[in-house]
């Protein structure tokens, strides 16, 4: 909305800042901040009256989680989405295919993740949506969204695979076999996220991160002249993702405000799910696949545990992990939440530099 306002630049000149699109994120970070803030009280208040007993928590988990997080209400991610949605609509530049694609993509899996989260807390029960339906809603929503970024694009880059490390190197996949892989991304971010979110802060703040990252990232490579002295493939029109990385921080901020510990709010899978399909579609339209896998490298690992005790207890009988996801494995072996999520932190950051090293080491 407020990007329409440069087109009276010719008659008011200061209009002409809202051509830019470092000004623009800053405005969406503020915005989607200060939107969760002051109706983040509103929203618990009502969660908290409809759920009753709240989210349920696992029983095989830590006896802690069981006594101290009873009864906190889920579906926080409504305040992220909301923030998200408000911002970006004010400050992002709503002619941009690749903003619709990856705004309405997250608002498809937060519905999903809604839904999934209401009948946990109308059941009482841990199990909610089925899991292959689950699967095949997020698969088919991320079929159309990777079909339409690799449309949008220009040909050849729009459907090929840029190796990151390697300025010119690159893999042609042709348009299904880019689909299938920007598909495998997206509902693997979603999905690897939703693992990641089972302590308070733990999956906000490296959301947070990797949105920052990716920011930065979208801005770059959507900027001819900075692509070209990074030696970065050029998409044009991607530098306005960085407005929804930036609302992404900000309504991220405002969430952690109520979700630090004790967390007043879990943001459930209404959230976690949305926000790793966000990142993971970003990173599709970038051509940054596979620098997602570092920066996003808590999230990998955090799936990979989960799919490694499965196997391991299905092919052996045995656990390789004291529970899975990997952050509940450590509070098994005696760590205080707080120490594993502040740790979990410290990973997030140091990935995430990896990842922007990147764009220069090539």
């Amino acid at each position: 909305m407020f990007y329409w306002l440069a087109e009276l630049a010719p008659d008011v000149a200061v209009l002409n800042i809202f051509r830019y699109i470092t000004f623009r994120t800053g405005g969406a970070i503020v915005t989607a901040l200060l939107f969760v803030f002051f109706f983040g009280p509103r929203v618990i208040r009502s969660l908290r009256v409809r759920q009753g007993k709240g989210q349920p928590i696992r029983t095989e988990g830590p006896q802690s989680h069981i006594i101290q997080k009873q009864g906190t209400p889920t579906m926080g991610g409504l305040m992220i989405l909301s923030g998200l949605v408000v911002s970006v609509l004010l400050w992002g530049n709503l002619s941009n295919p690749y903003v619709w694609v990856v705004l309405l993509l997250t608002l498809v899996y937060g519905a999903v993740g809604f839904y999934d989260d209401y009948l946990k807390v109308t059941k009482q029960s841990v199990l909610g949506f089925a899991g292959r339906i689950k699967i095949v809603i997020e698969a088919g929503a991320a079929i159309i969204a990777t079909y339409v970024i690799a449309s949008v694009g220009e040909p050849p880059l729009s459907t090929t695979l840029t190796i990151p490390f390697f300025k010119d190197t690159v893999i042609p996949l042709g348009m299904w076999m880019f689909v299938i892989f920007g598909t495998f991304i997206i509902v693997g971010a979603g999905n690897a996220v939703n693992l990641t979110d089972g302590l308070d802060g733990l999956a906000i703040v490296p959301v947070m991160i990797a949105a920052a990252t990716f920011g930065f990232i979208a801005y770059v490579v959507g900027n001819s002249l900075f692509a070209d002295y990074l030696q970065i493939h050029f998409v044009n029109g991607t530098g306005e993702l960085a407005i929804i990385c930036g609302a992404l921080v900000g309504a991220g901020l405002g969430f952690l405000w109520f979700n630090a510990p004790p967390a007043l709010i879990f943001m459930g899978d209404t959230g976690s799910l949305a926000l790793g399909g966000a990142l993971g579609t970003i990173a599709v339209a970038t051509k940054h696949e596979l620098v997602l896998a570092i920066v996003g490298g808590l999230f990998v690992l955090e799936a990979v545990s989960v799919i490694v005790q499965v196997a391991s207890f299905k092919m052996f009988g045995k656990r390789v992990f004291r529970m899975a996801p990997l952050h509940h494995h450590f509070e098994q072996k005696g760590w205080p939440e707080s120490t594993v999520v502040i740790r979990f932190w410290i990973i997030s950051v140091v990935l995430a530099l990896a990842g922007l090293a990147t764009l220069k080491l090539r």
